[in-house]
């Protein structure tokens, strides 16, 4: 059984807390109060219905909060930007992102409607006022956004091809409206047909844990 082989933390909750807000010194207090409260929602909620796979729970801040900010790798978004979390599951990267920027508003989008049900509770639970959630698949959305962000939900040319027309042309942002994306691995062939277009970071560049050796940050433009 999958809760009798934990990946044990290598840190408590309080230390991977400490280093999430060791790479964003600008936390006020209502930011650190809210990611702090994180820890013993997602723990309550993931008993009831599995959002986060029970081996890695115990990793919540550094494998899915700090990964989750890793967008800001990529780009700050400003205050007044539409965001929309496609395929967020219980909250990632939609809730962190919402603490880190409480004038965006992001809209999490999943299929699952349990998994819906947590992400909501959890934002409920922690007082963020700036978001929004959708029990829907990526095809009936039909509302328009600055940016469509993802974390690990599906290739990246059917990720394209399913949110363009989410995508608004009026721009506000550094770069240009599209979809940002975390994934992992070796990604050449999944890049290979935005070579020309697609921007890519590495997460370890920022963040020092073996965790994100193989992670990225993948962005693709979207409105001509």
């Amino acid at each position: 059984m999958e809760e009798n082989n934990p990946i044990i933390p290598l840190l408590s909750q309080e230390e991977q807390l400490a280093r999430v807000e060791a790479y964003f010194p600008e936390l006020t207090s209502v930011q650190r109060e809210q990611l702090r409260a994180l820890g013993p929602l997602y723990e309550e909620w993931n008993a009831k219905i599995n959002v986060i796979s029970r081996k890695d729970i115990g990793n919540l801040y550094l494998h899915h909060v700090l990964h989750s900010l890793g967008i800001t790798c990529m780009l700050h978004f400003k205050a007044g930007t539409s965001v929309m979390d496609l395929g967020t599951g219980g909250g990632f990267p939609g809730i962190p992102l919402a603490i880190l920027y409480p004038d965006v508003h992001f809209h999490l989008v999943d299929s699952i409607g349990k998994k819906i049900r947590v992400a909501q509770a959890v934002a409920d639970g922690i007082g963020l006022r700036n978001v929004s959630f959708s029990h829907a698949r990526g095809e009936e959305v039909k509302e328009l956004y600055d940016f469509v962000v993802s974390r690990a939900v599906m290739p990246l040319a059917n990720l394209v091809k399913l949110v363009r027309k989410n995508i608004r042309k009026e721009q506000q942002n550094a770069l240009p409206n599209g979809l940002i994306c975390l994934k992992g691995g070796e990604l050449a062939h999944e890049i290979l047909p935005f070579k020309q277009v697609a921007l890519t970071i590495d997460l370890a560049d920022t963040f020092r844990e073996e965790y994100y050796v193989t992670k990225k940050v993948v962005y693709v433009p979207l409105c001509k």
